[in-house]
């Protein structure tokens, strides 16, 4: 069993939730934090089953940062 890091986004309309380290493309969403989370859960799940060893990254993230800029 791998631990992934996953960033939670809160939009007006609810959440949207992603994981790191994964290759492709996993998304879910919610209307609350719980819910995006069980669903990008079961679909970092669906992508594992599908893809095997080959779905993870070639490198470990250690630690995740979130920053702001202003542009």
């Amino acid at each position: 069993m791998k631990t992934l890091k996953i960033i939670v986004e809160k939009h007006p309309d609810g959440y949207v939730a992603y994981p790191l380290g994964l290759k492709g493309v996993v998304v879910a969403e919610g209307d609350t934090y719980e819910e995006a989370l069980a669903e990008v859960k079961s679909a970092i799940q669906f992508h594992i089953e599908t893809f095997g060893n080959d779905a993870f990254e070639n490198n470990d993230i250690m630690e995740t940062f979130v920053a702001e800029v202003a542009v």
